[in-house]
Formats: C-alpha cells, structure tokens, sequence
C-alpha cells in the first residue's frame, strides 16, 4: 500500500522537536545517581521488553494480510516510532550525562546540586525543595531542576541567607531556614 493512503512518514525523527526538559546551551546534563539509575533502568525495559513484545504484535498483525485496515499494525507501528523516539532521547542524554553524588558534597552547610532546601518567602510560607537534574524534576513533590528560577536563586547560598527571586510579578526574597544533603553510604 502506498504510504499516501496512511497516515506514516519516512521522516519521523520529531526528537529534535522542543522539549519542556531542554537544558541552557553550553551546559551539561548533571544528573544525581538515583535519576542516571531511573533513566537507564526505563532505557533498558523500553529495549528489553516493550519494544519486543510490540514488534512481535507487529509482525503477527502483518501476517494477517491487509494492513491498511489492520488496526493492530497500525497503532503497532505507531508506538514502535514512540518507542523508537524515546530509546534515542533517553540514550542522548545518559551519553551526555554528568552524574553528580550529593551524598559526596564537601560543603555541605552551602547550596549547591543535590541539597534539600527548607526556605521561607516572604509571606512567611515554608516551602522544601530538592535541586536535582533537568530529566528528575517533578515541582509538584519538591524536586526541582537546577537551571529552575528557584534553584538559580538558591545556589551557593547558605543557612539564614536571604537570596534574590526575580519573577514575573516582581522580586521576591527568600529566607534560607536549612540545608542538608543525603547521608553518605557507609
């Protein structure tokens, strides 16, 4: 069947399309060792089983004969390009990865990568933030990336500091109340 009467292109590699996760021009993808784990661990199961049990759906579904109205091969081929997609996105960026144990920071009364934040705005509301990598960041549950406004501000700051926010509706100060990192394995 030509590829003119399915919805398929040659050209597919949307990889390169803009991603909310991009990291600033000129820096490197730091990464704490739990997140390099996370994304290796997602990498090796997309290889490992997903990509295989679909191409096996794939090929039975080609077997079948028409596949213009085969709906198994359809969708079957499409999330074989997801898959693709993201195999080559997560193998991009534990190739340029820089994985950075927090446990092993010498300054540990100063903000840096890896430190747990305990600050105060200046509503007097508490917030806890963890600064981690660009691919870790989950705001809703306090880990923030370290090219985030928040964790910029925040850097090389220390205990009972006040830094400088900029944001969109003015300066905001910020009262450092904590900082401390994960315990070292023994």
């Amino acid at each position: 069947m030509n590829k003119a009467f399915v919805k398929e292109s040659d050209g597919d590699d949307d990889d390169d399309l803009p991603d909310a996760r991009t990291l600033p021009a000129g820096t490197k993808n730091y990464m704490t060792t739990a997140g390099y784990r996370t994304l290796k661990d997602e990498l090796m199961h997309l290889m490992n089983v997903e990509r295989p049990e679909v191409v096996q759906v794939v090929s039975w579904a080609a077997s079948n004969g028409d596949r213009s109205e085969n709906g198994d091969y359809i969708y079957g081929k499409k999330r074989l390009r997801e898959i693709d997609r993201r195999i080559r996105f997560l193998t991009r960026r534990l190739e340029s990865a820089e994985v950075v144990d927090p446990s092993q920071q010498p300054n540990r009364d100063q903000v840096f990568f890896g430190a747990t934040v305990h600050y105060c705005d200046s509503q007097g509301q508490e917030f806890t933030v963890t600064i981690v990598g660009v691919d870790e960041a989950e705001p809703l549950v306090g880990r923030i990336s370290w090219v985030s406004p928040v964790a910029r501000a925040l850097i090389k700051a220390r205990e009972g500091d006040t830094v400088t926010l900029r944001t969109p509706v003015g300066i905001e100060e910020l009262d450092i109340l904590d900082v401390s990192y994960p315990a070292a394995p023994d």
